[in-house]
């Protein structure tokens, strides 16, 4: 079964009641389970991504040292300004294990901001473009989460059980490796037909142009993460902020710090907001204005928490009427987000931390930032350098030092590191202030109804504009009952029931001779004498599983007297057809026109009057305009919302437009 293409997870972010996440957990369990992560134990935690990076053909552990090298000098300018939601984007060299070769690994937890999570597929599609020897791997806790995302356009044969190791990026294109010959002829397991990776990587390394994704999935994934790098400075929002001075320095030093910061705040529980009755580390009384850089995502998180901070704080906020509210209060949870992670610091001594920025890897890593033009020409020393500088220290220390070790630094030791390292003048702060550039509109976190389904559309393909007259009277309603004829005869199984077309296929087929066949072994050879409308209400006459003694010795007739059988079947149910005739279920239903039966009206002429009179009454339904006038009363009855009859027809590609008459007596009737 194709994967579905909803997923679980959603960008926005609504405010949520406080609660604990694994950011308290002992560092331990972290480590251990990043090193399983990384090592191809089990599948990925939840809301993390997990990447590898294999060489293709003759590897070794130099040359994807020198590749880890050379990836994090040419992603520098990238990662150094941006602001991950949990984790950093961040490469590990991982020894052989098992049936997986020696590889580049490692596991990002993106939280609630499910762009990291594109924006690391985008990292792995440049690293192959700039690395041809390398081929990427990267899936989540959903599994093949790029197949999700092109699920609409995946071959029959892909499925979740045989897709392991079958999707990598490879010269900075998607690659699909389809079964073998064997395997598409042989009836084999699902689980048996996945290849490992040293067999993925020696077929990618010999038949890497046969193994192209298709256009529509390559499409569809590109889709996802078109638009970066671009994108990086479109998913910031600055906003002023009134913190303590002693905050303000270290987001100039760290600006990446916001992020473990608002997750403190937004993931807070009754013990964390012990260390928040005091503020020993930052008092209120030296606070300033400033403008701090979110993501959105954090912004909305931090924005969208109702908080009354402890009156013994010391934390006051203004009327909500004054000009400058949303800055106090912004900075007040901001600044309770700072004061839990500072509490829960291990003490650890600021001159390890320093250290790093003093041996050879810094240096090289150093040197080769300025033969890539990093610092773009900026006089060493000067204000620019310095704030490229910290942000080379900062992307640094999160990617590059302790090579083979994947306990995270604790951001409330680095926090107090800094602070014991770093001299600030409250009067440089507050002249600052007074210049401040005015913050972003924040209106985007409003969304109106129009924009919503706007957003939609958009997300799955399917952006129709609102249809003209011209466009009305060129609508076929003959597409609606033909398609759901075709959906009600498809067979459904225990996978779900399968739509019979889509825009991207054709449309479905009927063996005409194949259901005459199968109704010859079912009724016998003078099955012909019945029509279709007899045929539908024969299928329908079904004996209950409690009268199976008579239901064999009912077939023994069968088989003996088949045009008995068919004759008094016939006549039961022309018998109840003349009973719900005068009925208001009879009544209820849309017949042919005189014209369509009107071979059958000559047939009956010589019968008589009454006969003529019973044939007037027994008139066929047009089953057609019945089952259209049905979904378009349905449809009606949605009023624009989403429902049964709208649902059904846009998965099989059938997009009703919007019913006119209504709208022209809604605006009449608002006039």
């Amino acid at each position: 079964m194709t994967p579905p293409p909803q997923r679980r997870r959603h960008d926005a972010v609504a405010s949520a009641p406080p609660c604990r996440d694994s950011l308290s957990a002992p560092q331990r369990r972290s480590a251990a389970l990043g090193a399983a992560l990384m090592a191809g134990d089990g599948a990925p935690g939840e809301d993390a991504v997990r990447y590898r990076l294999f060489a293709v053909g003759p590897g070794g552990e130099e040359l994807l040292r020198g590749c880890a090298r050379n990836i994090a000098e040419r992603l520098a300018p990238l990662l150094a300004a941006y602001i991950w939601q949990r984790q950093p984007f961040r490469l590990r060299y991982v020894p052989p294990r098992g049936d997986t070769p020696e590889h580049l690994g490692g596991s990002t937890r993106f939280g609630d901001n499910v762009e990291d999570e594109w924006f690391v597929v985008y990292l792995l599609r440049e690293i192959t473009r700039a690395c041809p020897l390398l081929a990427a791997r990267v899936d989540d806790n959903d599994g093949e989460f790029l197949l999700i995302e092109a699920a609409e356009v995946l071959p029959k044969w892909l499925r979740p059980e045989n897709s392991d190791n079958r999707v990598f990026f490879y010269k900075g294109e998607l690659h699909i490796i389809p079964l073998s010959e064997t395997q598409e002829q042989d009836d084999c397991e699902p689980s048996a037909a996945c290849p490992t990776i040293s067999q993925a990587l020696r077929l990618l390394s010999t038949r890497s142009e046969e193994f192209l994704a298709a256009e529509p999935i390559r499409a569809a994934v590109y889709k996802r993460i078109s638009g970066y790098p671009e994108k990086i400075q479109a998913s910031f929002h600055r906003a002023h902020c009134y913190l303590p001075a002693g905050i303000v320095a270290v987001l100039k030093q760290r600006p990446s710090l916001v992020a473990a910061a608002v997750q403190a705040f937004y993931l807070r529980d009754p013990v964390d907001l012990r260390a928040c009755r005091t503020f020993q580390t930052f008092p209120p009384e030296q606070r300033v204005m400033t403008t701090v850089t979110f993501t959105k995502c954090l912004y909305a998180q931090l924005v969208q928490q109702k908080f009354v901070p402890d009156r013994r704080s010391g934390y006051t906020l203004p009327l909500s009427s004054h000009p400058q509210y949303k800055a106090y209060e912004l900075g007040m949870k901001l600044a309770h987000g700072f004061e839990i992670l500072c509490s829960k610091s291990s003490k650890a001594s600021p001159d390890s931390k320093r250290n790093e920025f003093s041996g050879p890897v810094w240096e090289r890593f150093l040197n080769g930032l300025k033969e890539k033009d990093y610092f773009k020409g900026e006089m060493e020393g000067s204000a620019k350098y310095m704030e490229l500088l910290r942000m080379a220290e900062d992307y640094f220390q999160q990617s590059l030092t302790k090579e083979e070790s994947c306990i995270e630094v604790n951001p409330g030791d680095e926090i107090l590191s800094l602070l014991q390292t770093t001299t600030f003048d409250v009067k440089e702060f507050e002249r600052e202030a007074a210049c401040l550039p005015p913050e972003d509109d924040d209106s985007w976190l409003e969304i109106s109804p129009d924009d919503l389904e706007k957003m939609l559309k958009e997300a799955t393909n399917e952006f129709h504009p609102s249809s003209d007259d011209e466009e009305e009277q060129k609508y076929d309603l003959e597409t609606v009952a033909e398609s759901m004829k075709a959906f009600v005869s498809k067979v459904s199984t225990h996978e779900g029931a399968e739509m019979p077309w889509s825009s991207d296929e054709a449309h479905v087929t009927f063996d005409v001779d194949s259901f005459t066949k199968a109704l010859d072994r079912i009724l016998g050879p003078d099955s012909e004498e019945l029509d279709s409308d007899d045929l539908d209400e024969e299928e329908d006459f079904n004996f209950s599983d409690e009268d199976d003694e008579d239901l064999d010795a009912e077939n023994q007739r069968q088989k003996q007297k088949p045009d008995e059988l068919i004759g008094s079947l016939k006549s039961y149910m022309d018998e109840m057809d003349r009973e719900l005739a005068h009925t208001n279920v009879g009544r209820s239903f849309t017949t042919q026109k005189k014209g369509a039966s009107s071979a059958k009206g000559a047939t009956s002429q010589d019968a008589g009057p009454d006969s003529e009179a019973e044939d007037a009454e027994l008139t066929p339904v047009d089953v057609d305009m019945n089952l259209v006038a049905n979904l378009l009363e349905s449809y009606s009855a949605q009023a624009g919302l989403a429902g049964p009859a709208s649902n059904i027809l846009q998965s099989m590609g059938v997009y009703l437009p919007e019913n006119a008459d209504q709208i022209g007596s809604n605006k009449g009737a608002a006039e």
